[in-house]
């Protein structure tokens, strides 16, 4: 088995150290990952700066771009195979409703999932990589399953998956969920730079809206590792016959007053 492994926090983050540490004896296993951290970037590609690439002392190689940039050029032309997985993460804080939208984390996965190859996020639902050699050894886990149940193979997939800051011995097991949803995030934090201009940061992620029974919030409340399949078509499949009745009228010329 071949795996190929990104994220967004970064070449040197504890995730992907430790996915890799989880993996890299029952697979062949090559790390891209971000020269920097690259959070909230999702699918970005960079177009018009030149990208580099960087091996350090351990064997990982490291990109001045975004995850789907390191996952994109190592599919394209970087490696002189076809992994069998892409695996993002760990994460350095969950990527559950809403947030996939905007996940590097995600975007790494997809971007694999997109060239036809099974792929997984991970993340952990803390920012405090808490116990993350439980959150590793349940990677490892659930990958070896999939193997053994020959679901690593030519047809593609997209998971994520969030696991709970615990023991191991304190996850339950693997549940199958929805994604949730969040409020709107919080207000934008203005600052006075030194030379007197306005600085704005983007605010923090709202609380779940939605983390009713069945939805990844709930399950990871509950001590599950959530595990949500992705798909990349976001067309309102339930709303075609009202948009379309719309659209119709949308061809006619507009009556003046």
């Amino acid at each position: 088995m071949k795996i190929l492994i990104s994220n967004d926090d970064g070449f040197q983050a504890p995730g992907v150290v430790a996915l890799y540490e989880a993996l890299k004896d029952v697979a062949e296993v090559e790390v891209v990952a971000p020269e920097h951290n690259n959070s909230a970037k999702s699918n970005a590609l960079t177009l018009h700066t030149p990208l580099y690439v960087q091996r350090v002392a351990n064997g990982f190689r490291y990109v001045n771009g975004t995850p789907a940039d390191c996952v994109h050029i190592a599919l394209t032309g970087l490696l002189d195979y076809r992994p069998d997985l892409v695996l993002s993460g760990i994460n350095n804080g969950a990527n559950m409703g809403d947030d996939t939208i905007y996940s590097g984390t995600v975007g790494a996965a997809m971007e694999g999932f997109l060239f036809g190859v099974p792929s997984i996020a991970f993340s952990q639902v803390e920012r405090n990589w808490l116990h993350l050699d439980a959150a590793a050894a349940k990677a490892r886990e659930l990958v070896l399953q999939m193997f053994e149940q020959n679901l690593i193979g030519a047809t593609p997939w997209l998971l994520n998956v969030n696991i709970p800051n615990l023991p191991l011995d304190q996850l339950k097991h693997v549940k199958l969920c929805r994604l949730g949803r969040r409020h709107a995030a919080e207000p934008v934090i203005t600052q006075q730079s030194p030379r007197g201009e306005t600085m704005y940061w983007i605010g923090a992620a709202g609380p779940a809206k939605d983390d009713a029974e069945g939805t990844d919030f709930h399950a990871t409340a509950q001590g599950h590792v959530a595990m949500t399949p992705l798909k990349v078509d976001l067309t309102d499949h339930d709303h075609l016959s009202y948009w379309a009745q719309t659209a119709s009228k949308l061809g006619n010329p507009i009556k003046s007053a």
